[in-house]
């Protein structure tokens, strides 16, 4: 790929799906988990996926999902699966096999211990997601708007393909690449007037500092 991969997730508005593409965005989420105010029920899901062009792919946004509600998000037509909860390898490998997409796992970083757990699940994930860890017993495993020390991944090899998540906004994602050296960035909350809102300036503004990084 010959520009950064972007993800804006946590999609919820024809508008600011518009925008998202329109920025250039080569991923969209769309979150599927009633705690979070991004959540989104699966017949809004269709209307926006029906929106989204061949060349981004759709990314159902889960957390400990079952099958039965996989099974819904997935019939959206997304094209692919982020499991944001404690979905071991075998749960995610399960799931790959099960619904022949690819599946993105999120790894909560908060040290370089962290980093590490993300080897166990090679060969059962397709990307992972290195996301700032939340506090204990927080009701949210991500969107926050909380990163982690970037430094981190800077002398590490990831095992898989991956992509940076947590804290991002407009002013500091070109930081984080030039840190992280991150093929794909992430954003949710930093793309927000208010939690769960998104802002199409924002957006455009996200968008357009990556394609500069």
């Amino acid at each position: 790929m010959s520009r950064l991969a972007t993800k804006i997730c946590g999609l919820s508005t024809p508008e600011t799906l518009d925008a998202a593409l329109k920025g250039g965005a080569s991923h969209v989420g769309f979150v599927f988990f009633p705690k979070s105010p991004r959540h989104l029920d699966f017949d809004r899901a269709i209307g926006l996926a029906s929106r989204v062009p061949p060349h981004v792919t759709g990314v159902a946004v889960m957390v400990d999902p079952d099958d039965a509600f996989l099974a819904q998000a997935v019939a959206s037509g997304v094209g692919a699966i982020q499991l944001h909860g404690k979905e071991t390898p075998d749960r995610v490998a399960a799931v790959r096999t099960r619904f022949g997409l690819p599946v993105w796992k999120a790894v909560s970083v908060k040290t370089s211990a962290d980093l590490d757990t993300g080897r166990a699940y090679v060969g059962a994930a397709d990307l992972l997601l290195y996301d700032a860890k939340t506090p204990e017993g927080a009701a949210l495993p991500g969107g926050m708007g909380l990163r982690f020390d970037w430094r981190l991944l800077s002398a590490f090899d990831p095992p898989l393909p991956w992509g940076l998540s947590g804290g991002l906004d407009a002013d500091n994602v070109a930081e984080a690449i030039a840190i992280t050296c991150a093929p794909l960035v992430d954003v949710s909350s930093g793309v927000e007037s208010a939690p769960g809102i998104k802002d199409v300036d924002k957006i455009a503004a996200f968008c357009k500092a990556v394609s500069r990084s």
